[in-house]
């Protein structure tokens, strides 16, 4: 079989053929621009409309440092689905090595053979996750944010703030972490790339009070942002627990937002934000939690006042892994096929 500038084609005993994409590769056809934006986008009203098959999230710890999930989801109507298979395994820096790897299947909704082996090291999680806060944002956040803090300096850190670009234009960035190293490598480098005015926060009170729109991206498992911070119209995106146990955000503050918004109800109340919320809370009560693609969607509003405080709790989700894996699949095909890829 021959090979294309975007794909390796190899041929199993069956005769069909399945694309190897390499994380090069992917980086150069699927970027963070507003067709990437428009496709996770999608995926919230996908889930919406009822159209989409997702197991929960299957999590294997292997040891207390070293851990891998795997997360799928079938889209009625779509030709592929995704299986993504993502590791943690934080003993690696000792090693030298990333930390977080992954990799991702692309299955046919047809016949159930694999069309596609996406090799992304985890390039598509972080970007399909950067531009799911960035659908948080256009939504609930007020129109005219003027700075914006997060808390954080790993790859979301990033990832999160070059997104939230194309749906918001601000100028400031405060930023807060435990790393003085790794804030003054963050600060350099979101300077040099974004052109931000970018600070330091003297403390993550400071940054919440001065924000109207916060991102938090840590990995605590201790609430970080306190209720007694929140103002009229600020926006907070919580992204960082994903897991049980996880937490960012003191339970009072999402009790004491006006509005509550979350990718999937059922699974943020298990690995989210929302499973620090004491049971008897009125904000677990159905009426006081909206789904995002239920906004997305048209089904929901969205902000609805300028003072409103707003949050969204994101724990990712396979039917955001099937949505950006199709789009990489069908820009590799049309680079093979010699289609312009749109930027």
């Amino acid at each position: 079989p021959s090979a294309c500038a975007s794909c390796h084609l190899i041929v199993t005993r069956n005769a069909v053929s399945v694309s190897i994409l390499t994380e090069q590769e992917l980086r150069e056809i699927v970027r963070m621009d507003a067709d990437s934006l428009a496709q996770v986008e999608k995926a919230f009203s996908w889930l919406a409309e009822g159209r989409v098959e997702m197991p929960p999230i299957m999590h294997i710890e292997i040891d207390p440092s070293s851990d891998v999930d795997i997360k799928s989801a079938y889209v009625r109507g779509l030709d592929r689905f995704a299986v993504k298979i993502a590791s943690g395994f934080f003993g690696n820096v000792a090693l030298g090595l990333p930390s977080s790897g992954a990799m991702v299947v692309l299955m046919s909704a047809r016949t159930g053979f694999c069309e596609a082996v996406l090799l992304d090291n985890g390039y598509l999680t972080d970007l399909r996750t950067g531009l799911a806060g960035a659908v948080a944002a256009r939504y609930l956040a007020v129109d005219d944010v003027r700075t914006v803090g997060v808390v954080g300096a790993g790859a979301q850190a990033r990832y999160q703030i070059e997104s939230l670009r194309l749906v918001r234009d601000f100028e400031r960035l405060l930023v807060s972490g435990r790393s003085p190293e790794r804030i003054a490598t963050y600060v350099v480098e979101i300077r040099q790339r974004l052109g931000l005015e970018v600070e330091v926060a003297s403390s993550l009170e400071q940054l919440v009070r001065e924000s109207q729109l916060v991102i938090t991206t840590t990995a605590s498992k201790q609430p970080l942002l306190e209720s007694k911070w929140l103002h009229p119209g600020l926006h907070i995106t919580a992204m960082g627990s994903d897991l049980p146990g996880k937490q960012e955000l003191d339970a009072a503050v999402l009790t004491a937002a006006d509005l509550v918004v979350c990718d999937s109800r059922s699974q943020c109340l298990t690995h989210g934000e929302l499973q620090h919320v004491p049971p008897t809370d009125s904000v677990k009560d159905d009426g006081d939690i909206v789904e995002l693609g239920d906004i997305t969607s048209g089904r929901a509003p969205g902000r609805r006042d300028p003072d409103q405080v707003t949050i969204c709790d994101l724990t990712g989700m396979g039917v955001q892994d099937t949505a950006i894996a199709v789009l990489a699949y069908e820009r590799a095909m049309a680079a093979q096929m010699g289609t312009p890829i749109e930027s």
